[in-house]
């Protein structure tokens, strides 16, 4: 009988990423790598049928794909938007979904449930954090940053080699330090918050326009703004490295994270903080994917010794 192990070439993770723009999938293997991936707009729907309708879409494309390969499911990891407690979803920006239940929708999915396959959920930041740091530019990496920069704006936090949980698993939510006392109103209900002020429905409320579109001057503030949350976080946290991906930071480029470091520059400046640094994700669009491949293939347990060392460090202490 062949051991699971030496089959690994053939085993893939199905990767779910849910933010507020967009729904991607995909077929992640032991080395990190997409051999599948799509994607669908997030509809802005009251019904949260509608928007699970999509989830189980993609997932059965994503199904069909792996079987036409060849290829054997072993687990599923899904990144999504906070807070979330327990399997159950309330992200900010995805109204329609308020402590859903979406561990056990997936879980539920026929393919899914016929196979006993296991079912991982994580915050979408914190799955960043672990392909940043598994596949991307954190590798090696002891203590940094990632972070989130899109829809909303979300983070995930390695200290001493591991990734934070907290209490109820949401550690790391950088976008509700208050970076403008007295602001704009957050969806948390307090005022001042990154994501009210940075994030990328927050852009659209204050330009009128949608984020692509947004003047130079906006896009320096929403850098300045980020660069003003890092530094607190190198301050408290002991830390030298913020890594950022999502589709405001990225479709921004050069003009968010130079005005982001002059911030860094001027606010961290602590023996240990000097000299912080924040840097694209190096993974790119296919970073949140990566990171819930990666919290599915830890889950599976089928990891080769050499890639599970590779992860092992990166996970908190259940």
């Amino acid at each position: 009988m062949t051991d699971r192990h030496d089959r690994q070439d053939e085993d893939v993770c199905l990767a779910i990423d849910i933010g507020g723009t967009k729904i991607a999938v995909g077929l992640v293997d032991s080395s990190g790598s997409l051999s599948f991936a799509d994607r669908a707009r997030t509809p802005r729907a009251n019904d949260p049928e509608e928007l699970f309708g999509v989830v189980g879409d993609l997932v059965e494309i994503s199904l069909a794909a792996a079987r036409a390969a060849g290829q054997d499911l072993c687990a599923v990891g899904i990144g999504c938007g906070g807070p979330m407690r327990d399997g159950l979803v309330s992200p900010l920006n995805i109204p329609a979904w308020r402590d859903f239940p979406l561990v056990d929708r997936v879980a539920a999915l026929p393919t899914i449930a016929n196979g006993g396959i296991p079912v991982s959920l994580d915050n979408d930041a914190k799955v960043l954090a672990l392909a940043e740091g598994w596949r991307g530019r954190a590798r090696g990496e002891s203590n940094y940053l990632a972070m989130v920069v899109s829809t909303g704006i979300g983070g995930g936090i390695v200290l001493d080699g591991r990734l934070l949980d907290g209490a109820a698993r949401n550690a790391g939510h950088i976008g509700h330090l208050i970076v403008e006392p007295g602001g704009r109103e957050c969806g948390c209900g307090a005022r001042g918050c990154l994501e009210a002020e940075a994030s990328g429905l927050a852009i659209e409320r204050i330009t009128g326009t949608t984020p692509d579109k947004a003047p130079d001057e906006m896009k320096e503030r929403v850098g300045r703004l980020v660069g003003r949350a890092v530094a607190s976080v190198a301050n408290l946290l002991d830390l030298r490295l913020a890594v950022v991906g999502g589709s405001v930071a990225l479709g921004y480029g050069a003009c968010l994270f130079l005005a982001a470091q002059r911030e860094i520059d001027a606010c961290a400046r602590l023996s240990f903080s000097a000299g912080a640094r924040i840097e694209p994700v190096a993974l790119g669009e296919d970073a949140p994917l990566v990171g819930a491949g990666a919290l599915a293939w830890r889950a599976s347990g089928l990891l080769r010794p050499d890639d599970a060392k590779d992860l092992a460090g990166l996970w908190s202490k259940s």
